[in-house]
């Protein structure tokens, strides 16, 4: 498996989700992500630290150039746990685990090892999310969960799934919305 072309492909798809999601700085993106199923292999069964920290390195890079947090979710052997910067989630309850390449997932150690004040959580609310592989993501989700078809719809091997949020609507027949909110959350400039 060519690492660049990971990369490139991995950039390719938070740039186009980042966008098509209309995210904001402080906003947060959860990334599931099998290196096994990126080079072809069956998720859970052939971890490459190489492939992880590719993946890792392509969307960090992305994130922090568009004010976002990268969360990184780890594999079912930590219960799908959370690995992000501390800042992003300051009052969140922490849990005391350090992601390994097979008992957490090479990603997710990528993370662990590359954030300034890296912390874990049992689950996050964010406002966007890639899910490389199957690794089911949607529990870290905001309510409601819109699918996002991008373009590209693999990474390496890995079958590609991306979603956004946005805000539930609520009433019934009789309500009226605001149509500015279907497509995401206010920005509101102070």
């Amino acid at each position: 498996m060519d690492l660049e072309t990971i990369r490139q492909e991995a950039r390719a798809v938070a740039e186009e989700l980042i966008t098509t999601a209309q995210m904001k700085p402080g906003q947060i993106l959860v990334v599931g992500c099998s290196s096994s199923e990126i080079h072809n292999s069956k998720l859970g069964t052939d971890s490459s630290q190489e492939i992880g920290q590719a993946v890792f390195e392509a969307l960090y890079a992305c994130t922090k150039e568009h004010g976002l947090y990268l969360a990184a979710q780890c594999c079912e052997h930590l219960n799908r746990a959370i690995i992000v910067e501390h800042e992003a989630v300051p009052n969140a309850e922490i849990v005391n685990v350090v992601p390994q390449p097979k008992a957490g997932s090479s990603f997710a150690t990528a993370a662990y090892q590359a954030f300034r004040h890296p912390v874990a959580l049992e689950e996050i609310r964010a406002d966007a999310g890639l899910d490389i592989g199957g690794t089911l993501i949607g529990m870290h989700l905001k309510k409601v969960a819109v699918p996002v078809r991008l373009p590209q719809d693999h990474i390496g091997d890995a079958i590609l799934l991306a979603a956004r949020v946005r805000p539930k609507f609520i009433g019934g027949e009789r309500a009226i919305y605001d149509e500015s909110l279907k497509d995401g959350y206010p920005v509101f400039d102070d």
